[in-house]
């Protein structure tokens, strides 16, 4: 397991994906089966998706930005998995990192 609290601390710079979302979802790259939570942090207040080919929409979780949350990483089929998040009114970045 992660040290939740330095990621915590200085979500950016710890090992995880990132990416760019605005009134159209971004998606991270893939991450392998395994973990079972994630931490999202975003630059601007988005609604976020979590789980196997998700493409996030304006009726998925909204979340505020620079607000650290751990969502829970949906038990599938054991395929890859991903974040996708868009925007509620401004374009930003979501950060993620994986635990297990």
């Amino acid at each position: 397991m992660g040290d939740r609290t330095s990621v915590l601390r200085d979500p950016i710079t710890t090992t995880g994906y990132s990416v760019a979302y605005t009134g159209t979802a971004g998606s991270t790259t893939a991450y392998q089966p395994g973990p079972t939570s994630v931490l999202v942090w975003s630059t601007s207040d988005c609604y976020v998706k979590v789980g196997e080919g998700v493409t996030a929409t304006t009726a998925d979780t909204p979340i505020p930005s620079y607000t650290p949350f751990f969502l829970p990483v949906p038990q599938g089929t054991g395929a890859p998995w991903r974040v996708s998040a868009i925007q509620i009114s401004t374009g930003g970045t979501i950060y993620t990192k994986a635990f297990t």
